[in-house]
């Protein structure tokens, strides 16, 4: 690399309540070479960062605007109610969206999930943002359905939370530009999706893998040589002393062959 050129760099954007970090210490265990930048954004700023190449891959909150972008879902969060330690709902392990029916819930503008028909009663005012909702909820005016992972991030010790049977729910994806596919998001790709360093489907498994088929061959290049230059030896000494290599290979020194003479 010359003075000129700028060093490879991976950025990686996570939006609230991923915890990319087994990924991110496989990645410096395998690329080492490679730094690996953390942006955290807003559920709603990824995809936009995404097609802007202001990072190079990203884990979103599905569903989100798919044009121009490439997505992998990972895995499903359980939604859960958050409320305050005293309230009934902490008396039992689950609710349904029927058991919220009377309670005023908190939509804030940022919320992730997908509501066709929210559950409970509206609140006078959108919170602006989740944490601004988890504040209000430990105020007693009402409750907020969340990602369980969103639930946590914000835990405070005067709330808990508890699953919710019936309402919907946030997935989580690798996403990318489409024609920004580069081999380190291959490579991160593969990271995410469990492949080992020896994978044939990686694209430095390939290039380690070719290295011992090149050594092979280069081998096998040498032993035709060497056999090679044997026999034209042979043939030389072979016709020097005036006897085939088969010949001189062939039986005791002097043996005829033939008949055997009878004795008289």
């Amino acid at each position: 690399m010359t003075g000129s050129e700028v060093p490879p760099l991976f950025r990686l954007a996570y939006v609230p309540g991923v915890t990319p970090g087994k990924w991110v210490r496989i990645w410096q265990e395998r690329l080492p070479g490679i730094p690996l930048e953390l942006i955290q954004v807003t559920a709603a700023e990824a995809p936009g960062m995404l097609r802007r190449r202001e990072a190079d891959a990203g884990f979103v909150r599905l569903p989100i605007d798919r044009t121009a972008l490439s997505a992998i879902p990972l895995y499903t969060e359980t939604s859960v109610v958050v409320v305050p330690k005293d309230h009934v709902v902490a008396a039992v392990e689950e609710v349904s969206a029927e058991d919220l029916a009377d309670e005023v819930l908190f939509h804030p503008l940022d919320d992730t999930l997908d509501w066709e028909r929210p559950p409970g009663r509206p609140a006078v005012e959108r919170p602006a943002t989740t944490a601004d909702a988890v504040e209000l909820v430990a105020a007693g005016v009402g409750l907020l359905v969340v990602p369980q992972s969103l639930a946590r991030l914000h835990h405070r010790k005067d709330l808990t939370y508890r699953p919710v049977t019936d309402v919907p729910q946030s997935r989580i994806a690798l996403s990318w530009a489409e024609d920004a596919t580069t081999d380190m998001v291959e490579d991160f790709i593969g990271i995410v999706r469990g492949r080992t360093a020896n994978s044939s489907r990686g694209r430095r498994a390939a290039a380690e893998g070719a290295e011992p088929k090149a050594k092979k061959a280069k081998g096998s290049e040498a032993a035709g040589t060497r056999r090679a230059s044997a026999n034209a030896k042979s043939a030389k000494s072979a016709k020097s002393t005036g006897r085939s290599p088969r010949a001189r290979s062939g039986g005791p020194k002097g043996a005829r062959q033939g008949k055997p003479r009878r004795r008289s």
